[in-house]
Formats: structure tokens, C-alpha cells, sequence
């Protein structure tokens, strides 16, 4: 049984984290928006009121002074009396109190006579004689006090939903109808009571629709809100991701190093073991192949056995290397002698061939601190591999390129080149894919390239070549010894 990769797993959790704040933020943030919205409205409609009702208050008052002065006088003084079932002085009342509130936003003026109840006077006559209704604000009329209140029990309302159109709204206002302040007084006795209506239905319907602006516009911000703090989770995310991912290399890195570590010991012991009796048996060989009695088919085995011990301690040497990686000995050297050591060094052997060698060394000097012998095995590695590579002929391009404080070196060659699936295991130990091969080779010249600091990439196409790339820094590099 495959266990599932810890990849699929961070990305199904981390999936599923997002769309949770996504349904969760949003909903609160709607939640949230309504309520604003609601507030908000109310404290309009409030406010809206407190400004009627003042308002209201006002004109009462001066309906009051322009009543006494112009109404309630003359008519004493030319009746004695005051009978507002009188015609003449009803249309003389309505005359004062339509002069008053003219070019004001009143829908309707009500006057109670306290002594028995019932409308004395109003704008709108059908309303005469009926009887006063014994509201809170009526009796605080009687007791000089003002009040305003909606009606209907309209103030009651917290919203109007976004589906429905705002009734009618009209605003109570009692105000007492006070006659002159007596001697020494400060205020004179309530005479009657006035009812002042006025309709609010344009102004609350104005509130209604800034209600739903205010809804609209709190769900688009909070809308944005949402979409950056949703920008800001995937960035988190990718973060997230990434340092998962960074923690989940460095611990196939350390795995990787504790492995190496165990057979890098494992091999030293064996390669110290095999070395010695594998040195007197091709001594012994070449002893025996030279002896005066030897005839040839003895020379030819012990030349086999001298040539396949050689090819062993190649190998052994490679194990040790790999072992016990040597520490560079730096020193300033010309990378360019180096390369051109190696090349001179294979020259009959791409003859033989048919491999031609392309390079941009002439001309050049390239300086840099380092290990000449460690550099020069490593790129001996890699131009053995690019011949080996190349049975049928071919070609070797050797470009050195400078950049700001390292060089790189790409050599790249025409042979069979590397498979993908292969590609991303060449740099295992003892992975090859040649018959004969170590697999040691590419490893060891990684060893010694970062050993100096630098790095190596490989590119590669099957059928088509490889390009190996090499970047080394042009100073002395000392590896960070870790804090104690």
C-alpha cells in the first residue's frame, strides 16, 4: 500500500481553510453590514423627529401668542365671550390660525377646550365637537407639558425591510394653550390644548432610501474587505506552502546526508580492506606474466587480471574519495590551464572517436582561488562521461563565461543524453547508467564543485546531448561553521 503524499494533504487541508473563511467572513461581514445599516437609519429617523418635534413646538407657541393677541382679546373685548360655535368668530379663529401656519408644512391644526373635552376648533371642520382621545400627550398638555410622538405607534418600527414601501408617516405635537402669566408669575395657566399633525412621509421615505444606500454600500466595502483579506489567506497560503515545502526538502536533504554519512563509513572500511589484497594480486599477476617459462595464453590472462585490477582500484579509489571527500587546499590558479590539462590529456582519446573538441579558452585568462588538482579530476569526470557518451562520434563545446564575482563553465556534448526519469537520480549515489559505471562520478564532482563554493546543473535531452553547468566563485570560499 502507497501512503499519500504530504503535499496532497497540505493542499486538501489548506483548501479547505479557505473556503471556510470564505463562507465564514462573508456571512459575518453581512451579519454585520445589516445592523450598521439599521443603526444608522434609526438614529436618522431620530433625529428626524427631535427636529419636527422642536419645530412643532415653536409653532405652537406662536400659534399661542398670535391666538391670545389677535383672537382671544378681541373677541372678549367685542363679545365678551368666547363661542367658537359662533360663525363669526369660528371663521375670525380660523382666519388667525391659517395667517399663522401658512407657507408652514402643518397637515392639520386641532384646539381642545380642556373644560369639556372636545375639539373647539380645527382645520378640518368634520373634526368639531368630537371628543378629545386621553393620550399621554394630551395629558401632558393639560399639565403644561410638551410631547411629540408618531402615530399609530409608528416610533416602534427598527427597520423597514429592503421588500416593503414606508407608510404613511405623521407627527403628534401637543402643545399647551397658555393664557398671560399672572402678576409675579413666570408662566400664566393653560387655557386649551393645541394638536399640530404633520406629515413626515417625504422625509421618512428619503430615510428608508438612505437606509438602503447605506445597506448597499456597506455590503460593496465589506465586499472588499472580504476579497483582500481573501488575497491576503492565498498569499499566506503560498507562503505556508512554500516553507512546507522548504521544510520537506531540508529533511530529504538530512536523510539524505545520514545515509551518505552511513555508507560513506561503510565504504571507507571495505575500500581499506579490498585495497591491500587487491594490490598483491595484481602484483602477483604481473609477476607471473612476466616469469621466462610464461607462454602466451598465461601473459594474456595476467594482463586481464592486471587491467580488471586496475579498474577495481579505480573504483576503490572513487569509494574513498566519495568517503572522505578531500577539503580543497586553495591557491591561485587559471581555470583555463585546467580545462586545457584535461582536454590535452583526452585529445588521443576523442581522436580515436571521432570527437571534435570546440572551446573559447584562446585569447582568455580566467583567475580564481581554488584546488587545481580537485578541479581538475572533477572536470576530467565530466569529459569522461561526455566521450563515453559519444560512441559513434560527436562533438564536446567547452564555453567559459564570466559573471560578476564567479565563472561559469558549460561543456556540453552531442551524445545519447539522459532521460527524464533518470535526470532527477543522477545525482544518487551509485546510480548509473552505464554497465561498468559507479555511479560515483557525478556525486564526487558535485563533492568537489561545492566544496569550492559553487554549484552544478545538469541539462539534458535523450538523444539529443548533455550540457553540464558549473558555477564557481572567483575568491576563496570558507564554508559558515555553525553557531555552537
Amino acid at each position: 500500500m502507497v501512503p499519500p503524499r504530504p503535499e496532497k494533504r497540505s493542499e486538501k487541508k489548506e483548501f479547505r481553510l479557505v473556503k471556510f473563511f470564505a463562507y465564514a467572513s462573508f456571512t459575518v461581514l453581512i451579519l454585520f453590514s445589516f445592523p450598521f445599516s439599521v443603526v444608522v437609519s434609526q438614529k436618522a429617523k431620530g433625529i428626524l423627529t427631535r427636529s419636527y418635534g422642536n419645530y412643532a413646538l415653536l409653532l405652537g407657541q406662536n400659534l399661542n401668542h398670535q391666538v391670545f393677541q389677535n383672537f382671544v382679546l378681541p373677541t372678549i373685548t367685542r363679545y365678551g365671550e368666547i363661542r367658537l360655535r359662533d360663525k363669526e368668530q369660528y371663521r375670525w379663529m380660523d382666519i388667525v390660525v391659517r395667517n399663522t401656519i401658512h407657507s408652514f408644512r402643518i397637515d392639520r391644526v386641532n384646539i381642545y377646550d380642556i373644560r369639556n373635552g372636545v375639539i373647539a376648533y380645527s382645520t378640518d371642520r368634520r373634526l368639531l365637537g368630537k371628543k378629545a382621545e386621553e393620550t399621554e400627550g394630551y395629558k401632558k398638555a393639560i399639565r403644561g407639558e410638551y410631547s411629540s410622538r408618531l402615530l399609530s405607534g409608528e416610533e416602534k418600527e427598527w427597520y423597514l425591510p429592503p421588500w416593503s414601501t414606508p407608510d404613511t408617516k405623521k407627527l403628534r405635537t401637543y402643545v399647551p394653550f397658555r393664557g398671560p402669566a399672572p402678576a409675579g408669575g413666570k408662566i400664566g395657566h393653560v387655557l386649551g390644548v393645541f394638536e399640530l399633525i404633520q406629515d413626515m412621509t417625504p422625509e421618512y421615505r428619503s430615510i428608508a432610501r438612505f437606509q438602503y444606500l447605506i445597506f448597499g454600500l456597506s455590503i460593496l466595502i465589506m465586499g472588499l474587505i472580504f476579497v483582500a483579506l481573501l488575497l491576503i489567506v492565498r498569499k499566506a497560503e503560498r507562503i505556508i506552502e512554500e516553507r512546507a515545502r522548504e521544510q520537506m526538502d531540508l529533511e530529504s536533504q538530512l536523510h539524505q546526508a545520514e545515509r551518505l554519512a552511513a555508507l560513506g563509513q561503510m565504504c571507507a572500511g571495505v575500500s581499506h580492506e579490498i585495497r591491500n589484497p587487491l594490490g598483491i594480486i595484481r602484483s602477483t599477476a604481473e609477476l607471473m606474466g612476466g616469469l621466462p617459462g610464461s607462454d602466451d595464453s598465461q601473459k594474456k590472462l595476467s594482463a586481464v587480471i592486471v587491467e580488471e585490477s586496475n579498474r577495481l582500484d579505480n573504483i576503490v579509489t572513487e569509494f574513498l574519495d566519495f568517503a572522505r571527500p578531500l577539503e580543497p587546499d586553495f591557491e591561485t590558479c587559471r581555470l583555463e590551464e585546467i580545462l586545457r590539462k584535461n582536454l590535452a590529456f583526452l585529445q588521443a582519446e576523442c581522436d580515436k572517436n571521432g570527437i571534435t573538441v570546440r572551446h573559447n579558452l584562446d585569447g582568455t585568462s580566467f583567475m580564481l582561488e581554488g584546488d587545481p588538482q580537485l578541479l581538475y579530476r572533477g572536470f576530467l569526470n565530466i569529459f569522461v562521461n561526455a566521450i563515453q557518451s559519444m560512441e559513434n562520434g560527436g562533438s564536446i563545446t567547452v564555453n567559459v563565461a564570466e559573471e560578476k564575482d564567479r565563472y561559469s563553465v558549460a561543456i556540453g556534448d552531442t551524445g545519447c543524453g539522459i532521460g527524464r526519469e533518470n535526470l532527477a537520480k543522477i545525482y544518487n549515489p551509485f546510480f548509473s547508467t552505464k554497465d561498468k559505471g559507479s555511479g560515483l562520478g557525478v556525486p564526487i564532482v558535485r563533492n568537489i564543485v561545492e566544496g569550492h563554493g559553487g554549484a552544478i546543473r545538469i541539462e539534458s535531452e535523450e538523444g539529443r546531448g548533455t550540457t553540464v553547468i558549473i558555477t564557481l566563485p572567483k575568491r576563496r570560499w570558507r564554508r559558515k561553521r555553525a553557531p555552537r
